[in-house]
């Protein structure tokens, strides 16, 4: 009898070694990220570059986790990448399961640092001038991305992550300094959905119609303030866009719920008023949902 137990638990070591091996493996999936971002109000500003060098993410109940693969440090205009566009920063493997944070590490000058020669963030102007963009903390901590998503397990999830340059490049009480203080958004791509339409009775003065989504209810008068010292005017608006030379716009990676527009009249780049406010606008998920706006109806 003992004979018989001593082979039955020999048999058995295999098993349960590989049972447990099983068990530690995780289920892996593949996030293929991607970066746009939504057109910048100052009309001489021909490029927002930045480089990223790398990038980490956050799972829940997790610490911060660096992605490996991500390779060397990549340069991109921001303002190639408005109306729709997009760049593919990577696809990469990871353990599957639900995440709500990516952070991004910038090759970029720390304010309070002498100006660079070769600053990895930086303004581009008319005429070919450019300015540094200083940012805190650049290379240490990183700029955070907020927005839950779920890497299915032996599948894809397609993210974008939307810079949003309008809110995030701001000019200083100094003269021709600029400071980067990103505000990126992430949206699973096959979760968005967009706005679109035509405007009717556009002005004949030169002037630029620019449109901001708000989450429903989050709009207030204050939002068109003059802005305190180093922030942005219109600070909480999902995204924006400027109406094209056919008098249309197009508000992309919208995530599905509803939306108050905010129409505005911009001239030579300086903000003139607010036209009117378009209240519950609904959005489903990869639908572009039509609306018009007569801006003679002020």
């Amino acid at each position: 009898m003992k004979t018989r137990i001593f082979i039955l638990i020999v048999l058995m070591i295999p098993f349960a070694l590989f049972t447990g091996c099983e068990e530690e493996k995780s289920e892996t999936g593949t996030l293929d990220l991607s970066l746009t971002d939504a057109p910048i109000d100052q009309q001489d500003v021909t490029g927002v570059y930045i480089t990223i060098n790398g990038l980490e993410y956050h799972k829940q109940n997790n610490d911060w986790a660096t992605f490996e693969e991500y390779g060397e440090a990549k340069k991109f205009n921001l303002l190639e990448l408005t109306d729709g566009m997009s760049e593919m920063l990577g696809s990469f493997e990871m353990e599957a399961g639900q995440y709500n944070q990516l952070r991004f590490m910038l090759e970029a000058p720390v304010r309070g640092e002498s100006t660079p020669s070769n600053a990895g963030c930086y303004l581009e102007f008319e005429g070919g001038e450019t300015e540094p963009l200083f940012v805190p903390s650049a290379g240490n901590t990183g700029y955070k991305a907020v927005g839950a998503f779920t890497v299915p397990s032996n599948g894809t999830v397609e993210l974008t992550a939307d810079f949003d340059a309008r809110k995030s490049v701001v000019e200083t009480g100094t003269a021709g300094m600029y400071i980067l203080q990103p505000t990126i958004r992430l949206i699973v791509n096959n979760e968005a959905g967009s706005i679109a339409g035509s405007i009717s009775n556009f002005p004949t003065d030169g002037s630029n119609i620019i449109v901001y989504a708000y989450e429903d209810g989050d709009y207030s008068d204050t939002e068109a303030a003059d802005p305190e010292a180093e922030e942005s005017r219109f600070p909480n608006a999902v995204t924006s866009d400027i109406a094209d030379e056919q008098n249309s716009y197009k508000l992309h990676y919208l995530a599905p719920m509803n939306y108050d527009l905010v129409v505005v009249r911009s001239l030579d780049g300086q903000f003139q008023e607010v036209l009117q406010v378009v209240e519950d606008v609904a959005v489903e998920s990869k639908e572009t949902t039509p609306q018009p706006i007569d801006l003679s109806t002020q």
